[in-house]
């Protein structure tokens, strides 16, 4: 939340140059203030997992947020019973006539098929360009960045030579962008996906921002000048668990897996891992809810323009 202080102060001058949030009293005095409307397109099979994982995202601000659920119409869910989507998820046509202040699409596995051929493209190209429109700033997350800067932008992803599977260092290239405010200059986060996208194929988009990379992983969190369109290339709604349990399933179904890089102490399976992403990936999305969702929505998100750049 904004610490208000006259603009006169010298103070503010400093701490506004240091990505410290400050606010004068004239704009406090002005705002009004309204659950934020949060749509989560949930892609992934684990369902219940992943929506439990972003809304625990979501809770770790002062903010009042509420949720929506979204499932795709044109793609049977089969890892989630029909009660849990009924009760809790609308499609999209449910929502169309809508407007909200940000959207989450997650990831899915479905990565190695191209674009086009996955059975919902089609519908989610809809909601893509319904998003620019009718959402103040949507999220993309691993595939679902992917799928964005595909559709956006024309960024293609690359089949990796093996798969990116563990907690990478990640160095911030974008100190001033509010989304990595408070941000060490290192921090980890979570990747596992057989895809990725190119640095040479971003800086061909003049729209896009690389606000952090890796230097194993590529890079990682990427964004438009005013922040409508944010492009997260891994995971960092991940639980701690949850490259154990994918590990561990692979070496039930006999794939050729490597244990997850960076995860377990000396790389020792047998050994309980190291859960050292948490505090970024709750500081990630405070920053994308406060500023580029609570601190630039209009109030009337009838008044939403497009996002094109």
């Amino acid at each position: 939340m904004p610490l208000i202080i006259p603009k006169t102060l010298p103070a503010y001058d400093a701490l506004y140059a240091e990505n410290i949030f400050v606010m004068h009293r004239e704009r406090a005095l002005s705002q009004h203030i309204r659950p934020l409307e949060i749509a989560i397109l949930n892609l992934m099979p684990t369902k219940i997992a992943t929506e439990t994982q972003i809304a625990r995202l979501l809770a770790n601000s002062p903010l009042q947020v509420h949720m929506t659920l979204l499932q795709t119409a044109s793609h049977a869910a089969t890892h989630v019973s029909p009660a849990h989507l009924e009760a809790f998820y609308k499609t999209f046509d449910e929502v169309r006539s809508r407007r909200f202040d940000g959207m989450i699409i997650t990831g899915a596995p479905v990565e190695t098929i191209p674009f086009e051929q996955v059975d919902y493209w089609d519908e989610l190209c809809e909601i893509m360009d319904y998003s620019k429109s009718n959402v103040y700033s949507t999220l993309h997350v691993c595939w679902g960045a992917q799928a964005g800067l595909y559709h956006h932008y024309g960024v293609r992803k690359q089949l990796l030579p093996e798969k990116m599977f563990g907690i990478f260092p990640h160095r911030v290239t974008r100190p001033s962008n509010p989304l990595v405010r408070g941000f060490d200059e290192v921090f980890y986060a979570p990747h596992s996906r057989h895809t990725g996208v190119c640095v040479d194929d971003i800086a061909q988009c003049p729209a896009l921002r690389i606000l952090a990379a890796s230097d194993e992983a590529g890079p990682y969190l990427l964004s438009t000048e005013n922040g409508r369109q944010i492009f997260v290339t891994g995971h960092p709604e991940y639980d701690k668990l949850t490259l154990d349990a994918e590990y561990r399933r692979d070496v039930a179904k006999g794939l050729p897996i490597a244990p997850p890089k960076n995860y377990y102490p000396d790389n020792d399976p047998a050994r309980p891992p190291l859960f050292r992403w948490r505090a970024h990936a709750h500081l990630l999305y405070s920053n994308w809810l406060n500023y580029y969702v609570y601190q630039n929505t209009p109030y009337d998100l009838n008044t939403l323009d497009d996002t094109t750049p």
